[in-house]
């Protein structure tokens, strides 16, 4: 029986291994620059929406119901056109230079740059007069700059706490050396709330500013969502998830490929989905690809709060997010809680010798297994751990991801399914 396991397991590991160029095709395609960083600017999500639908028809999985969306709306705030920022003349680069907050609302003009000590900010007083003075100028054309780069770790804390809460009534400038992390925003907040590159700016000068923003009300996205039947009837299904929306475009010029997050998961579910289409398992087996997770986990939500199939037929959910790499092993989300079905991929791996290392994590609100958790649904969130640390940047580009450990996940993933019991 163990002989005959072990050649079951060889021959996954060798089947995954020869999908390796399919699961690059789809992301390199989910990070060109026609899916816009599948955002709301040019409808992004929707047109990768609408690739995944067909790479599901191309592989011959079915709709779960008469179609493989599921839409839902939310409000989302957007860089649609000119997003230029330059100081005498020389240009900043969005992504490179400079970030604007994603609840920030468009500006055109220019903004004299007041800089306000770190001293000066946390005096009560002392704030309030700056901001007294800055509020009754006519042409509103100051922006209160705060230096992260010369105050230490916890003071630059302490200010970026006060920032935003500036940025409620004026703008204001964050002077930075570090990388720029974004997101995406549900409403417009703030006045222009942007962060440059110490390197960029003269922070005695004057921004000239041409941003574009548009709040677009009750935007449609979309689920994407496939389905294989169980070899034998089953009341149970296990999904496979993964978001496959990002970031979008900040501006005209500027988009986030978003390879690693999360084109990589998305684009595993297809190998997973091509395999048990070849290979019918002991559960129904659905592929959810949610839009809207990076907007607060809205795709996810929808569908908990809106199951197309009961939620006490899920057997277990097992979300992929972040799978491009894999040289020190994945973590486990939701491992703590699930600890029986934690040990049946801890027992895998070692005896199969996959990963380096499978860690326990618990539970966490950071990707779609959050909503199934919630409602008490058995899930995991499973990402990969690696050298690539590009996240939520510009720098988040097909072309550097390893994909070093794809074979050995997906082997993990194929066997957790076939030993998981049934209940």
């Amino acid at each position: 029986m163990h002989r005959l396991l072990l050649i079951a397991s060889f021959l996954i590991s060798f089947w995954s291994l020869s999908q390796i160029d399919e699961v690059r095709r789809i992301t390199e395609t989910l990070c060109s620059p026609e899916f816009h960083g599948r955002g709301y600017v040019h409808k992004g999500d929707s047109i990768a929406a609408v690739f995944l639908k067909q790479e599901f028809e191309k592989l011959g999985v079915a709709s779960f119901n008469e179609s493989y969306f599921q839409h839902f709306n939310l409000d989302v705030n957007t860089f649609p056109g000119a997003m230029q920022v330059s100081q005498d003349g020389k240009q900043f680069k969005a992504g490179h230079d400079f970030s604007i907050d994603p609840s920030s609302v468009g500006r055109k003009g220019n903004l004299k740059l007041r800089e306000v000590t770190a001293k000066q900010a946390l005096n009560l007083d002392t704030m309030r007069s700056i901001i007294t003075t800055m509020l009754d100028n006519p042409l509103g054309d100051e922006a209160v700059l705060f230096d992260m780069t010369i105050v230490p770790s916890d003071t630059a804390k302490l200010l970026r706490e006060i920032a935003p809460q500036l940025a409620v009534y004026l703008p204001v400038v964050e002077v930075v050396n570090d990388k720029f992390t974004w997101s995406v925003g549900r409403e417009e907040r703030f006045y222009p709330y942007l962060q440059v590159q110490d390197s960029a700016i003269d922070k005695r000068g004057v921004l000239s500013l041409n941003i574009d923003s548009k709040l677009v009300k009750n935007y449609e996205s979309q689920n994407v969502i496939g389905y294989i039947p169980a070899k034998k009837k089953c009341a149970k299904t296990v999904l496979f998830t993964a978001h496959y929306d990002h970031l979008g475009r900040m501006g005209n010029d500027t988009y986030f490929p978003g390879a690693n997050d999360n084109a990589s998961g998305t684009a595993m579910l297809f190998t997973m989905a091509k395999y048990f289409k070849e290979n019918p398992p002991k559960f129904n087996v659905m592929f959810v690809a949610f839009g809207g997770e990076e907007a607060g986990l809205v795709g996810s939500k929808h569908f908990v709060e809106n199951p197309i199939l009961k939620l006490k037929k899920i057997r277990f959910v097992v979300n992929l997010d972040i799978m491009g790499s894999g040289e020190d092993g994945i973590t486990v989300v939701n491992a703590t809680l699930f600890d029986q079905e934690f040990e049946k991929l801890q027992q895998i791996n070692e005896n199969q010798s996959l990963l380096k290392e499978i860690k326990k994590r618990g539970p966490a609100a950071n990707s779609d297994h959050y909503w199934f958790t919630e409602k008490g649904v058995p899930a995991f969130f499973i990402y990969t751990r690696g050298p690539n640390k590009h996240y939520h940047d510009v720098f988040d580009e097909y072309e550097a991801l390893s994909f070093l450990e794809y074979q050995d996940i997906t082997t993990l993933l194929i066997e957790f399914v076939n030993v998981l019991e049934k209940k």
